[in-house]
């Protein structure tokens, strides 16, 4: 078990003992996101952080393209020490697979207080109708929760990019959204699942083949984006692959 304080813990407290001397209220920050890796994790593991560190994970499926993605079932097996591994090689650490405290700051560092991720907003994804995440086929704390990890793997597609920046034209979309716009009646993008996006300084072909390792059960090409969505993941109906590309 890791007992020992992280670096970012430490630099968080030092930023808040310099605000408390200064003078500025310490409530008036705002609460830094972390979550609490209270142990290294490593093949064989289960539990709810395991499920955690494959949400975080899930978008480093496979080295090429592939229709595999990492199950996320709390149980750490081979497939989840690979994604891992990846994860670790793309942001310089050491590939062991081992989820030690540099594995975990760096899985944080992705992480921002409200749940969302480094380089998106949930409202980006909300339906563009003002309906925010209501409305759709899953309730609104499940859509919530199911474009945060959606989230995950579009954070892995954007490195993998060189960090090129992503739009999100099309994420969740409430029914009555989805109709007016001609959205099959059970589109993965009524549960938020899905995602219509654009890299910057990527063709709509060099977005297909990032999607390709990146666990993403459905691929369908268009002609100036790009949807991606994880239907083999969950249980709405469409559990197959489709690459329509």
């Amino acid at each position: 078990m890791i007992m020992s304080i992280g670096p970012l813990r430490l630099v968080a407290a030092l930023a808040m003992a310099v605000l408390v001397f200064s003078g500025v209220s310490a409530t008036s920050a705002p609460e830094a996101a972390a979550y609490d890796w209270s142990r290294e994790l490593r093949e064989g593991d289960s539990g709810a952080d395991v499920t955690e560190l494959q949400i975080r994970a899930a978008g480093w499926a496979a080295d090429g393209a592939e229709q595999t993605f990492v199950a996320v079932d709390g149980k750490f097996g081979p497939g989840t020490k690979a994604a891992v591994a990846r994860f670790q090689k793309a942001y310089g650490l050491d590939g062991s697979g081992v989820v030690d405290g540099a594995t975990q700051e760096k899985l944080n560092s992705l992480e921002k207080a409200d749940g969302s991720t480094a380089h998106f907003e949930f409202a980006e994804f909300h339906s563009k109708d003002g309906a925010g995440f209501g409305g759709g086929n899953a309730d609104e704390s499940t859509v919530r929760e199911n474009v945060r990890r959606l989230m995950y793997k579009l954070e892995a597609i954007r490195k993998k990019a060189g960090d090129a920046a992503i739009t999100v034209n099309s994420g969740f979309r409430s029914k009555a959204h989805n109709e007016n716009v001609g959205g099959a009646a059970n589109s993965q993008h009524t549960y938020g699942i899905a995602a219509d996006i654009v890299i910057s300084g990527k063709s709509v072909s060099q977005t297909i083949d990032l999607a390709k390792t990146s666990g993403m059960s459905g691929i369908i090409r268009y002609n100036t984006f790009t949807h991606v969505d994880s239907r083999m993941e969950y249980p709405y109906g469409t559990q197959y692959w489709y690459w329509k590309v």
